[in-house]
């Protein structure tokens, strides 16, 4: 004598079990992550970056395709310096002779820079860590899209906790205002003692731009000078 489950089924009454799509709206069990799948990548990739040493995260800028600049540059600019810098210099984005060469603030911008650090005492081969916040050239120089930054401005994070430097200079108002979270001019944000990630920032003016503005050397050069005091007044002071 047939079962009733089998009666049902040739009645094509019997319940029917699929397993049940859960929806979003839904509270996962055992702390299942219900983030998008792009959520778990990015935290994903910061977690990767935060455990770089500094030559591990040369290597890993070289094969960065987290945005569309690696389709259009010709080298990364990851930065170049002293892995134990008291000075970090903080440019906006390498331009056609940095993606030319592979390191940040070379041309004319470049050498005045280096002035600017002589006058100080100092040289970028080791007294300072000289970085950009992107880390590859946007096509014709043109101001980095809040993606791009987003997606590079992890490895500037990374440089700044490997180097540990005692003072950071914001150069220009597009690296200043991506650090502070502002928008707003370079001569709002002279003469003050910022911070970033716990470290004193002072902003100071582009040696692009004071290429092409000299009158406004004078200001750049009393920028480095607050600069060294504040570094030498800082209780976090770099050895």
């Amino acid at each position: 004598m047939p079962t009733r489950n089998e009666v049902l089924r040739e009645l094509g009454l019997a319940p029917l079990w699929r397993l049940r799509q859960r929806t979003r709206t839904e509270v996962p069990r055992g702390g299942e992550d219900m983030r998008e799948p792009g959520d778990a990548n990015r935290d994903q990739r910061l977690a990767h970056i935060a455990a770089l040493a500094l030559d591990t995260l040369v290597d890993d800028i070289a094969q960065c395709r987290a945005c569309g600049l690696c389709a259009t540059r010709k080298r990364t600019v990851p930065g170049i310096g002293a892995a134990d810098a008291a000075w970090m210099f903080v440019g906006e984005a390498p331009g056609a002779d940095e993606d030319a060469q592979g390191e940040p603030f070379v041309g004319a911008a470049g050498r005045l820079l280096d002035n600017m650090l002589a006058a100080l005492g100092l040289a970028r081969d080791h007294d300072v860590f000289i970085a950009n916040v992107l880390k590859c050239r946007p096509p014709g120089n043109r101001t980095p899209a809040p993606l791009e930054v987003e997606a590079c401005r992890p490895y500037l994070d990374r440089q700044i906790e490997l180097v540990g430097p005692g003072l950071i200079v914001a150069l220009g108002k597009s690296a200043a205002c991506t650090l502070l979270g502002v928008d707003t001019s370079v001569a709002s944000l002279r003469n003050r003692v910022h911070r970033y990630r716990g470290r004193p920032l002072i902003v100071t003016y582009h040696p692009a731009y004071l290429l092409r503005t000299p009158a406004d050397k004078a200001k750049a050069w009393e920028d480095l000078l607050f600069a060294r005091r504040t570094l030498r007044e800082s209780p976090a002071q770099h050895a």
